[in-house]
């Protein structure tokens, strides 16, 4: 029996080989042009499939994550946030402090780059092979109130449950009434001690009194929370106004 185009890519849907099943011609006439041996070709064969596969992986984890925006951490610019070292950065990016299940709490007034460090850190983990989840505090709120009720809020509440960073942001956004407060402890509850988080807000912890309402509660939430975790005050000026773009082009 002749073998075909289509009969080999057949026999990699079989093998759930999809990126050698769609790229069977490509792969071939690339073998073709490189003279390529049969143990070079069965090596690029799997070597497209493997890198198929990781970019499937990235772009369904980056989709699931749900970042406002895609900032990776080479578009945060250490010159504008002098507050953080180049060091503290790096040691950020190593990420040694998600593999030890560390807490971040990026502190600071609006625009100075808060969100945007997170969202780098968030992108960053997901391309070393961690799953990462980004919620505003409201949406979070939303989902624990409604999981019950709502499927697309419950798929949501499992995917934070099921993750290995959880970044929660502006938590100083909105007060939170004495039943959400609950919902929320029970959530930092489960996370404890599987789960890493990187919080933005602009007051510190000793304010989230204010958010929670509840002290017993506030103070059940920052224990869990604060006891393996680094606190950074970011400063300066906002990055937004700064660079403000008027209809007259940029201030």
């Amino acid at each position: 029996m002749t073998t075909t185009i289509e009969n080999l890519k057949d026999k990699f849907k079989v093998l759930k080989l999809k990126n050698a099943s769609e790229n069977i011609s490509e792969i071939i006439s690339h073998a073709v042009e490189n003279d390529f041996s049969s143990e070079k070709l069965i090596e690029y064969i799997l070597d497209q499939e493997i890198e198929g596969r990781e970019a499937a992986r990235l772009e369904k984890y980056l989709k699931q994550a749900a970042f406002p925006e895609y900032k990776p951490l080479a578009e945060f610019n250490l010159e504008e946030q002098q507050t953080l070292s180049k060091k503290q950065f790096n040691q950020l990016k190593e990420l040694s402090w998600l593999e030890r299940g560390y807490n971040i709490v990026l502190l600071g007034p609006t625009g100075v780059g808060k969100t945007s460090l997170s969202i780098g850190l968030g992108i960053h983990a997901i391309n070393e092979g961690y799953k990462v989840i980004f919620a505003a505090i409201s949406d979070l709120i939303y989902w624990l109130k409604t999981a019950e009720m709502i499927r697309t809020s419950k798929t949501k509440l499992n995917r934070v449950l099921k993750c290995d960073l959880l970044i929660i942001d502006d938590i100083m956004f909105m007060a939170m009434e004495k039943q959400e407060s609950n919902l929320f402890f029970q959530l930092i509850n489960k996370l404890y001690g599987q789960t890493s988080i990187i919080i933005t807000s602009n007051k510190g912890p000793t304010d989230w009194g204010e958010l929670l309402g509840d002290q017993a509660i506030t103070a059940a939430i920052l224990d869990r929370i604060i006891h393996k975790c680094e606190i950074i005050n970011l400063d300066g000026d906002s990055y937004r106004l700064t660079h403000r773009e008027t209809i007259f082009g940029k201030s």
